[in-house]
């Protein structure tokens, strides 16, 4: 049977088939079980956290040292439609990563309404370019590889567009932000028509770029697998290089095992990306 189109649904249809939260039995105890296992992360790595790029609240980055000199590093952005969530609690996607020889920054931003999503865009390029500033400093040039999920999977096909990072890993992301525009996320967002087409990446494609795996769970809703599938599509129809990965029996949420696991096929993605 044939997919919905998003055009057709009223409000209340659009906005649940993007409540990723109430699609996945128990997702509040997941993100919780993050934080604590974040927590704990954090504490054992305690060498450099909240390293401000900005003089707001949230404009913090964690980094998480592997322990080799010339490791190259992968950037995450937490995800939360934006509006929800803090780095703080997304600290345990560095485990995989870092026992496969990564350096990883976690990026903090602003969060809406208390920033326009032009200005959190804005506030992960600056991040990225700190991170550039403040590895140079150590006389290091690393690769970098910008990551995201969810919501943080739209920043980061959104910095890797703009060249802020030399490869990336866009996990269950947003595209194309008109369908969000239609749901009662934008209460909080305030997107206007104007942001709806400059952010969205599916519609500002790079004339150059470092490669992009778009990645999403096989079990998602029927409107996160589209928007990965088509962004993937437009991706390759520009000539730009990238590889589409869905992944089996995974939802929304349990998709990320596969990086807090050193031997997850997302960790897997990252350190190939990474090692270029």
């Amino acid at each position: 049977m044939a997919e919905a189109d998003w055009r057709a649904m009223d409000r209340a249809t659009l906005s649940a088939a993007y409540d990723n939260s109430g699609a996945v039995a128990g997702s509040a105890a997941i993100v919780a079980g993050w934080r604590e296992r974040s927590a704990g992360f954090r504490a054992a790595h305690p060498g450099e956290l909240d390293l401000p790029y900005g003089p707001q609240a949230r404009q913090r980055i964690d980094i998480f040292r592997c322990g080799t000199a010339d490791a190259p590093m992968l950037a995450f952005l937490h995800g939360g439609y934006w509006q929800r969530n803090a780095k703080e609690g997304f600290a345990c996607m560095a485990e995989g990563p870092l026992a496969r020889g990564l350096d990883v920054a976690l990026i903090g931003y602003t969060l809406a309404p208390d920033a326009t999503m032009t200005a959190i865009g804005g506030e992960v390029r600056t991040a990225l370019s700190f991170l550039r500033s403040y590895e140079g400093e150590r006389g290091r040039k690393p690769r970098l590889v910008v990551a995201g999920w969810s919501a943080g999977g739209h920043l980061a096909a959104l910095a890797l567009s703009a060249g802020a990072a030399d490869a990336g890993l866009a996990v269950s992301g947003i595209f194309d932000l008109a369908p969000i525009r239609g749901t009662v996320l934008n209460d909080a967002l305030h997107l206007t028509e104007a942001e709806t087409d400059t952010l969205s990446p599916i519609r500002h494609l790079p004339q150059t770029s470092g490669p992009l795996t778009v990645a999403y769970g096989a079990g998602e809703l029927p409107e996160l697998r589209r928007q990965s599938c088509a962004y993937h599509t437009a991706w390759r129809a520009a000539g730009l290089p990238g590889d589409l990965l869905a992944l089996a029996g995974h939802d929304h949420f349990s998709v990320l095992d596969e990086i807090i696991r050193p031997d997850g096929a997302l960790t897997d993605v990252a350190v190939g990306l990474a090692r270029g």
